[in-house]
């Protein structure tokens, strides 16, 4: 199989319009809102989705028009292979983030935890689920010396 066809299910809509105003995570700054619109074809696949408090949704980097193998990452001077970082600019230019579900009105899912630019088109949805998605004893590469503990880095958004 050569090539893969999807289509967006919906577009995000954040108060994001460059990518330097976004935190490196939607953790780091968890008090702005953002709202996902799904096509009026996928609304009834919400259902029962508010009966959860966060979700993981898919998305396609629309801005970043190359690819990079390696890159450096926000908070490192080294360059690190892109499979280590979380950069947009990867082969597919697929992108995931864990939001926290606020509301859900109609083909609308209010949420905050955002890290994606406003317009960013949504594939796909899927509930966090901490009895499948949680893990133990997991560590974190080159990350965990920014981290020690407990520690978080002082600037938070992309340069």
């Amino acid at each position: 199989m050569d090539e893969i066809l999807m289509h967006p299910i919906g577009i995000i809509h954040s108060p994001y319009q460059e990518s330097r105003n976004i935190p490196i995570q939607g953790t780091f700054n968890d008090k702005v809102e953002a709202w996902l619109e799904l096509k009026d074809e996928y609304a009834s696949g919400l259902k029962d989705l508010d009966t959860f408090s966060h979700a993981i949704i898919i998305y396609y980097f629309h801005r970043s028009h190359r690819e990079n193998l390696e890159g450096r990452p926000f908070l490192e001077k080294n360059k690190h292979g892109i499979f280590a970082i979380r950069s947009p600019h990867r082969p597919n230019h697929i992108g995931l983030s864990i939001i926290k579900i606020k509301s859900l009105k109609a083909n609308r899912v209010y949420f905050t935890g955002v890290d994606v630019l406003d317009g960013t088109p949504l594939l796909d949805i899927k509930p966090y689920v901490k009895y499948f998605d949680s893990r133990e004893n997991v560590i974190s590469g080159w990350l965990e010396k920014h981290f020690k503990n407990g520690k978080i880095p002082d600037k938070t958004t992309i340069k």
